[in-house]
């Protein structure tokens, strides 16, 4: 008989899946030894763990393994890194339970007790997990009342404040990572980008993967984007030209620095120069909305940002500029107060958005 591969998981226990009739088993023990005892146990036909699997008599710990390493070649690594964080911290209390012995009312206890110890965001995330998780072992649909989520504003950069961005952050070693980010990049699409991706002739750079942190903190390069929109031509903004000119050796993957320390050094350049602390992300929505400012087609934005539709566009990255905001407020009170006049001297109608 074949002994079986076991696998150590990030939270220290060991792993072996094995097949028997037809069906896969998902053997987590303290220990190899443990869980490759099981295994050969299980393969000879000898094991309870078969009629518990049977009986889905599982610990919520072993569903929540069984759902990760069943999804493991499918998933991204990033997404499967995510399940993974949130087996090894929440919801500790009820991981040794048998999952089909908690009620409707006992999971809602459990939400209640997590809600007191971290945001409604992660929350909402962890519970996102841990239903699939029950719906995958027992086949039920478990629902619970869970904490309003509040949208955070984001700070970015308005139109008029990113030539002084430009300034505080040129000939930083984060640089060419922060140019790249505010011409709409995301971290991953970043982290992915290779100098033969780059086209200095027609300033253009080709978008056509990612690399994605695993369960072990390992970039791991995907050849595919968040989605068929991601992958695209981005077109070279001059003080991003005038950077990558600056490199002698353009050879390999463009973001040689770390993204967190990108992240703090643009932050501490935002600081010194007086703007909003933004770091990468808020770059991303600085694109958006500067793309908004210039009044460019929501297509093009879309195409440039690498947005599949834009809801998603307006609903997370689009942010109006105060001197926007301030330019139609003026136009509303003064039609009220000179009728439409404005609209003769200005000579010009103005649209709502």
């Amino acid at each position: 008989m074949k002994t079986p591969k076991a696998k150590k998981l990030p939270s220290g226990s060991w792993y072996v899946r094995v097949r028997i009739d037809g069906q896969d088993v998902s053997i987590t023990r303290p220990t190899e030894k443990e869980a490759l005892a099981e295994a050969m146990a299980v393969k000879a036909g000898l094991s309870q763990h078969k009629k518990d699997l049977q009986n889905n008599d599982m610990t919520v710990l072993q569903a929540m393994n069984d759902y990760i390493e069943s999804r493991r070649s499918v998933l991204s690594p990033a997404t499967i890194r995510g399940y993974c964080i949130i087996r090894d911290n929440r919801f500790q209390s009820v991981s040794k339970m048998k999952i089909r012995s908690i009620s409707r009312e006992r999971w809602q206890q459990f939400v209640n007790i997590e809600a007191r110890q971290v945001s409604a965001k992660t929350l909402k995330n962890a519970w996102g997990f841990v239903s699939s998780v029950i719906r995958a072992a027992t086949g039920e649909s478990m629902t619970v009342r869970l904490p309003q989520v509040v949208p955070q504003n984001r700070p970015f950069l308005e139109p008029e404040e990113i030539p002084t961005f430009l300034e505080a952050i040129i000939g930083d070693p984060a640089e060419i990572i922060a140019l790249l980010a505010l011409s709409s990049l995301r971290r991953s699409e970043i982290m992915a980008l290779n100098w033969k991706d780059v086209d200095l002739k027609k300033r253009l750079l080709k978008v056509n993967g990612a690399s994605v942190p695993d369960e072990n903190n390992h970039y791991v390069h995907k050849p595919e984007t968040k989605n068929q929109a991601s992958r695209r031509t981005v077109p070279i903004i001059q003080p991003l030209y005038e950077a990558m000119l600056k490199v002698p050796n353009r050879k390999g993957q463009l973001a040689t620095m770390h993204l967190t320390t990108a992240y703090n050094r643009i932050n501490r350049a935002c600081k010194k120069a007086g703007l909003p602390e933004v770091g990468l992300h808020g770059l991303r929505h600085s694109f958006a909305s500067l793309a908004y400012h210039l009044q460019m087609p929501e297509k093009v934005a879309m195409e440039i940002g690498g947005w599949a539709n834009d809801a998603t566009m307006k609903k997370i990255y689009t942010h109006v500029a105060r001197n926007d905001v301030n330019h139609y407020k003026s136009a509303f009170t003064e039609f009220f107060e000179n009728g439409d006049k404005n609209d003769d001297k200005n000579g010009k109608q103005t649209a709502v958005q």
